[in-house]
């Protein structure tokens, strides 16, 4: 292998921009503006989806740009600096981030982006600052890789990236779990379209027309939510850390977090089973299943049921976008709104008699459990395919027994 500096591999490198914060005009309240990354979203891994969107006028009265499917991308600023990611859509992203379109007669964007994930211990390295470390765009463009021949970066690419397309297919059921999660919870609880339901009567309630059996009820009376302080500092070892990066948009599967050993600022502990719901901008439909106990950003409301036999009905409740759009429609702020649980917990939704709540909660939790062992799989795949990654990747190791 040969050391080539990355601009010779590429077709493009430039960095993004962020419209006006002050312009609500420029960013979109709901998916279907501009898909717009931010550098805290590059988690090594595809990024189909983002948090924001930004409007056409967003888009063209700032610096961002497109990128094409394909490009690679390098955080450059902060505490996110060196953090990588590639683009399973075409977006645009912004200023912290460096955009990398490999020119595909010298480089395969995949193997461009598990060797930057392979060396990326001595990118940071030629970041600078004292307060906060940069990379800019010149130190990129110089940082050189070790490179085979394309026939040969091909193959390697080829290897690893099998393990990402396990990750992928497992994202993709993921996503049909809750799908069906989604639709379970819609056919019984809104359309009443329950096993029985056709010898089912109705009688008249606060919200219309119920089963005869069933119950209105305030999620209040069914959820509390738990205030656990964790005050900032020093922790007693390594705990998991969610913050509101971590939690995704309109997926109850939390897939990522951190280990923090101190705190710059006072959080809440939550335990596992509980519902992590994001009280900031709640219209990015942050709501995950808690799979272990950890601490979260103090910007989240963590709900527990109040009785196993309804944590099933109260997360499903959450997660709708009826609840979601409440949230929104309630909250306070213009620039940062935040929902509140004294306004939530006065949402009204219906309880069933015990017996169908049961059968709706073990096929809800059934999914939910499904979801959580796909990350789970996921975690195991990255762990492996970066096992993996020195020993295909290293300039003096023989690798025909890994190639023929």
């Amino acid at each position: 292998m040969k050391l080539v500096p990355i601009r010779d591999l590429c077709s493009r490198i430039s960095s993004g921009g962020t419209p006006s914060r002050k312009r609500d005009e420029y960013f979109s309240q709901n998916e279907h503006g501009h898909p717009w990354v931010k550098s805290k979203e590059l988690l090594d891994c595809s990024i189909a989806r983002t948090e924001e969107q930004i409007t056409d006028e967003g888009l063209k009265k700032s610096a961002a740009k497109y990128f094409p499917f394909q490009t690679v991308l390098v955080a450059m600023y902060g505490a996110n600096v060196g953090q990588l990611g590639w683009l399973a859509n075409p977006a645009t992203v912004n200023q912290a981030i460096c955009g990398l379109v490999a020119d595909e007669t010298k480089a395969d964007w995949r193997f461009l982006f598990y060797s930057l994930l392979q060396e990326r211990a001595k990118l940071i390295t030629k970041a600078q600052g004292a307060a906060q470390q940069n990379l800019n765009q010149d130190a990129i463009r110089n940082f050189e890789l070790p490179i085979p021949d394309l026939p040969t970066q091909r193959k390697i690419a080829g290897i690893l990236s099998a393990y990402d397309d396990l990750i992928e297919n497992n994202l993709r059921r993921i996503k049909i779990l809750e799908q069906m999660a989604q639709s379970l919870y819609r056919e019984w609880f809104v359309h009443f379209r329950f096993p029985g339901h056709e010898s089912a009567t109705f009688k008249d309630s606060e919200l219309g027309r119920i089963p005869e059996g069933w119950e209105v009820k305030k999620l209040g009376e069914l959820a509390d939510q738990m205030r656990r302080g964790v005050p900032k500092g020093e922790l007693d070892g390594s705990v998991r850390y969610v913050g509101l990066e971590h939690i995704p948009r309109q997926s109850l599967a939390l897939d990522s977090w951190e280990e923090a050993t101190e705190l710059g600022s006072n959080k809440l502990a939550f335990k596992q089973g509980e519902v992590l719901f994001g009280k900031i901008r709640p219209y990015f439909h942050k709501v995950v299943v808690a799979p272990f106990d950890g601490i979260c950003s103090a910007d989240t409301i963590v709900i527990r049921a109040k009785k196993p036999e309804h944590r099933a009905l109260v997360t499903a409740c959450v997660f709708t976008e009826a609840f979601v759009a409440h949230a929104t429609a309630t909250s306070n702020g213009s620039k940062m709104p935040r929902t509140d649980w004294k306004v939530l917990k006065d949402y009204a939704l219906v309880l069933p008699p015990i017996e169908l709540l049961a059968l709706f909660s073990s096929l809800f939790e059934n999914a939910v459990a499904q979801q959580q062992n796909l990350v789970s799989r996921n975690q195991i795949l990255r762990r492996t395919r970066d096992l993996l990654l020195p020993k295909l990747l290293s300039g003096g190791q023989n690798l025909n027994g890994f190639l023929q």
